[in-house]
């Protein structure tokens, strides 16, 4: 699956993707974001106590109103390496810094790849002025910084969205890595999402933290969550000046779909998976408890394992969503597989099961619907879900994954 052109980036940014040496294949490894001018940004990070020296640095200087650029390598994570890798992080800020003529604090820093190994510094030190030299506004230009930050990505995750505003029209960018170790909260990836919409730091954090509540926080692969995670969002108004109100929720919008995508992107690039999964649980009284519901199916092996051999076994996607803390009565639970009612109210439906098989094994796309009709903890919310399926190409890769 390749990214089609055109993704544009927004007004007043560029990109480059370029290779320094960090991995050994000789594959690009270094990506550079660049506003021309000072963006408002805020940031989002892996919750993880064991969190990677980039991490650390860049959530101290968020949010900002002074925000320039995103450095980000990939083939070495710069995590679990103490106070090294902490001083490491902030010399590939001060690098890019001096390239650009601003403050160090106005960059950000993100590492993806093989944890507890310090970076080789002398080469990504080599690299950053070309990385700079290189930069630009085009298409390709985009395509090769997301291309740049991949790990075990089999394609570049990067998307785009116009949209007409009073002032005349604006434009959200993102671009993302990931393929494994995919959990909430978030996953093992990392997102630049760039807009040349004028956004205050509050709207800033505020439109960045609902649309990662909706779509990176809502993937996952196998249930291991990142040292690394980082999601980053620029706007720099280039686009024109602030806001009315009613445009600013269209940019929200905006934002939360090009990481809906991008973060679906993800689910279609499991590592080993032959499935993509969405999962919508409704019916319940508050979000948390639909999901937590809808993640407890998600990360069930048995469940994934299930849909990877293509076995409609209903009763380990019911009985996930049984251990979810949840205190529902399961006479009022339904339940659908692609479309197929195999659980109603609490009693199996007889179903075709040999079909039901048949288009779970010959279809990428599975849907399961769990629905929560009445009694406790009932209402009117719902939650969807993204995950994939647990396949033996999976642990095969992540076997051999460092050696």
């Amino acid at each position: 699956m390749s990214a089609p052109l055109p993704v544009q980036l927004p007004v007043g940014f560029k990109a480059s993707g370029s290779t320094c040496g960090i991995k050994a294949s000789g594959k690009p490894d270094l990506a550079l974001f660049v506003s021309d001018r000072d963006a408002t940004a805020c940031g989002v990070f892996t919750t993880n106590k064991v969190c990677g020296a980039p991490v650390i640095v860049s959530k101290q200087r968020v949010p900002s109103t002074i925000a320039r650029a995103v450095i980000i390598n990939s083939g070495n994570s710069n995590a679990a390496t103490g106070d090294p890798g902490i001083a490491d992080a902030k010399s590939m800020t001060a690098a890019v810094a001096e390239q650009l003529g601003c403050d160090a604090t106005s960059v950000f820093v993100c590492s993806t790849g093989v944890i507890g190994v310090p970076l080789p510094m002398p080469i990504i030190l080599k690299g950053i002025p070309h990385s700079t030299q290189a930069l630009g506004t085009s298409d390709q230009h985009l395509l090769d910084a997301a291309t740049a930050m991949m790990t075990t990505d089999t394609f570049p995750k990067l998307t785009s969205v116009d949209l007409a505003v009073a002032s005349g029209t604006v434009r959200v960018s993102g671009v993302c890595k990931g393929a494994a170790m995919i959990a909430p909260n978030m996953a093992t990836m990392l997102s630049v999402v760039m807009t040349d919409a004028q956004l205050t730091p509050e709207q800033c954090d505020s439109a960045l933290r609902v649309s990662v509540d909706r779509t990176f926080n809502c993937i996952s692969v196998d249930g291991h969550m990142s040292t690394s995670d980082t999601v980053l969002l620029l706007a720099n108004g280039a686009a024109g000046g602030p806001l009315a109100a009613a445009d600013v929720s269209r940019v929200r919008e905006a934002i939360q779909q090009v990481c809906q995508k991008l973060a679906t992107d993800i689910i279609r690039d499991a590592e080993g998976a032959d499935h993509f999964i969405t999962i919508d649980v409704t019916g319940l009284e508050t979000r948390d408890a639909a999901y937590r519901m809808a993640k407890e199916i998600a990360d069930s092996a048995l469940v994934k394992t299930a849909i990877a051999g293509g076995d409609p076994n209903w009763g380990r996607i019911v009985s996930a969503a049984g251990y979810a803390n949840v205190d529902f009565d399961t006479s009022y639970v339904s339940l659908h597989i692609n479309d197929v009612e195999v659980y109603r109210a609490g009693t199996p439906v007889p179903f075709d099961a040999a079909a039901l098989s048949h288009q779970l094994k010959t279809n990428r796309n599975v849907h399961l619907l769990l629905t929560v009709s009445g009694g406790p903890c009932s209402g009117n919310e719902s939650v969807r879900f993204w995950t994939s399926d647990l396949t033996q190409e999976y642990v095969r890769l992540n076997s051999e994954y460092t050696t």
